[in-house]
């Protein structure tokens, strides 16, 4: 099973693919789809273009994408509300089922401890993916987070 995980974000939005056979992981890519933050509707159009592209490139069977929490500045979970919009709507178009996970859910999954700071979160998911270098930028790594809690949590049968 292949699982895509991504980490929205207004002008970063990390990413991370893996694959569940059994109970071993393993790594097939990771990285950011990196918007310019001139014109949104720019955004959109990239954002859609360049998740599509990675669609395509790795068949994910599913996808889980992180849940807005608490933000202080309004704007910004105007934003990243709107991003995801994009987001789901790409997923949809190429029918990816979707999953939704809480912060405290992916932190639980990879880390057994849901208020794991950064660095311990990033320092599981390289030993659970055999990783030896540290994971670039760090909204790579929780895209990667993303997608080992949706292979911990959800069964899923190929038809």
């Amino acid at each position: 099973m292949v699982i895509l995980g991504i980490d929205p974000g207004t002008t970063r939005i990390g990413y991370g693919v893996i694959e569940k056979n059994n109970n071993n992981f393993s790594c097939l890519d990771y990285g950011i789809i990196e918007n310019k933050g001139k014109d949104r509707e720019s955004d959109f159009k990239d954002t859609f273009k360049n998740l599509s592209k990675l669609i395509s490139q790795h068949s994910p069977d599913i996808s889980a994408i992180e849940k807005l929490f608490f933000f202080k500045n309004q704007r910004t979970i105007i934003s990243v509300g709107e991003m995801r919009g994009v987001l789901r709507y790409t997923l949809a178009h190429h029918n990816i089922p979707v999953h939704e996970f809480t912060p405290l859910q992916v932190k639980q999954a990879v880390s057994s401890y849901g208020r794991a700071d950064k660095n311990q979160v990033q320092k599981m998911v390289r030993l659970i993916l055999g990783i030896k270098t540290p994971i670039k930028p760090d909204d790579a790594a929780d895209g990667l987070a993303i997608a080992i809690c949706c292979a911990n949590n959800i069964v899923y049968s190929t038809k």
